[in-house]
């Protein structure tokens, strides 16, 4: 099998190629070992068409060395080719989609991803995109939309970037216009929310654990709702989401609506952004569907 580390020199707040070369360096693979640094938002699932195309049916493993935003664009990639596997190095600011495979150290060694064994897992699909971990919006979205614009001032991902985010979305976004059906049950009569996540992993921004239940090969998409609230009660239950307790918890009950669905409907006003894995996209009507068994991800042992 070849082993493409696919890095994005961007990811985190500091450059990790170095510490990548020294580690493949070290492998018995080496000479079936090869890396490519991507240049733009997007390249990495462009190399990776072109790279199959050469290529054909040979078996390969693209290792995604980045954050949130590198592992999407080489899931992308790699989806519908059975000769293909995707796993990652996490090296962003956020690693979220790991969490749901025991965290980010189980990744971060070289010979570790080159001897992980495949598993079939889930995407979400979204029009012609795929997103492995999250699709977000209303408050959650305004969060990413400030996170963006502060990385393409520094040139690089922070965990201080989301607590901007926060902040600005406390001020901007406590109650989002937007109608929410899950397998044709309308979740929302009065269209209105704080927040709605579309799970596939479990975490979103780094250390909120938003879909608790999700599973990542049950061929469901986890789907949770948040009623508008005051920004008191915003940060009462603040504690209570990020440590992923709110679909438990009684005292939440009256502003969380929970389902499991197949297929997720949004029709919204003009304007209207979402999140996939960290990427704002502007569309007001828009479908998630579960794809079961897309694509094959390396876990480590």
């Amino acid at each position: 099998m070849k082993y493409i580390f696919i890095i994005n020199p961007h990811a985190g707040e500091q450059d990790n190629a170095a510490q990548i070369r020294a580690q493949i360096e070290a492998l018995p693979q080496k000479d079936d070992c090869e890396i490519y640094l991507t240049k733009a938002v997007g390249d990495a699932t462009e190399f990776i068409g072109k790279y199959l195309e050469a290529h054909g049916d040979a078996p390969v493993r693209f290792i995604a060395c980045g954050g949130d935003g590198t592992v999407n664009e080489v899931f992308n990639g790699a989806t519908g080719h059975e000769n293909v596997s995707v796993s990652c190095y996490p090296c962003g600011s956020g690693n979220d989609f790991v969490k749901a495979f025991g965290g980010a150290e189980k990744f971060l060694s070289a010979a570790a991803l080159v001897n992980a064994k495949d598993t079939k897992i889930d995407l979400l699909k979204v029009g012609e995109r795929y997103a492995n971990n999250v699709v977000n919006f209303g408050f959650d979205t305004t969060v990413a939309i400030t996170i963006n614009k502060q990385r393409e001032k520094t040139g690089h991902g922070g965990k201080s970037n989301y607590t901007k985010g926060v902040v600005t979305a406390l001020i901007k976004s406590m109650k989002n216009k937007c109608k929410v059906r899950a397998d044709g049950e309308v979740l929302n009569e009065d269209g209105r929310l704080l927040l709605c996540t579309l799970a596939n992993g479990q975490y979103v921004g780094g250390s909120f654990k938003c879909a608790p239940r999700s599973k990542p090969d049950d061929g469901l998409i986890d789907v949770c709702l948040i009623k508008p609230i005051s920004r008191l009660r915003f940060v009462q239950i603040l504690g209570t989401y990020t440590e992923g307790k709110h679909l438990d918890d009684e005292k939440m009950q009256d502003i969380v609506v929970y389902r499991q669905a197949k297929k997720v409907d949004i029709v919204a006003p003009e304007g209207f952004a979402y999140s996939l894995d960290g990427e704002i996209i502007y569309e007001n009507r828009f479908s998630v569907e579960i794809a079961p068994a897309a694509v094959n991800f390396a876990v480590p042992e």
